[in-house]
């Protein structure tokens, strides 16, 4: 019996990769979470006052937690070169794990709360899938192309 290793077959087992994406996600999860968490408490706070469902709050939500994210990233790689540069650097960003970490926040939290909903419990949850699900997709990119947002 032989065994063949494929070439382009990647290393689960790096801990300085998986620290270095663990950190790269959660600067991600800080940026989401601010434009997911403030759109979902304004309209709490507000008591929805257009009527808008539970998906398009969600969806809003999403929406901002991608533009909050980008802002982010912006303001983080100004530090390391031209504000051009690091607004396109942002915005190359991989989008699957940005959407992929609000998804998994959003339905964490219609499934514990029934809409959108934030309590003090709920939030720890939604963080934890938040970080979690892009993980693994973030550790790949980091491997496999040495792609990082930061």
């Amino acid at each position: 019996m032989t065994t063949t290793i494929e070439k382009n077959s990647i290393s689960w087992k790096c801990k300085h990769t998986w620290k270095r994406a663990s950190v790269n996600t959660l600067w991600c999860l800080l940026g989401c979470s601010i434009g997911d968490f403030g759109t979902i408490t304004f309209f709490q706070l507000t008591g929805n006052p257009w009527g808008l469902s539970v998906p398009l709050i969600m969806s809003l939500a999403i929406i901002n937690g991608l533009i909050t994210s980008i802002m982010l990233e912006t303001f983080i790689l100004s530090r390391q070169m031209i504000l051009k540069e690091a607004f396109k650097v942002a915005i190359g960003m991989s989008l699957i794990s940005m959407i992929s970490m609000e998804v998994a926040m959003n339905i964490v939290d219609i499934l514990l709360t029934g809409g959108a909903i934030l309590t003090w419990w709920v939030i720890p949850f939604m963080l934890l899938a938040g970080f979690i699900t892009p993980l693994p997709y973030n550790y790949y990119r980091l491997k496999k192309y040495g792609k990082a947002c930061h």
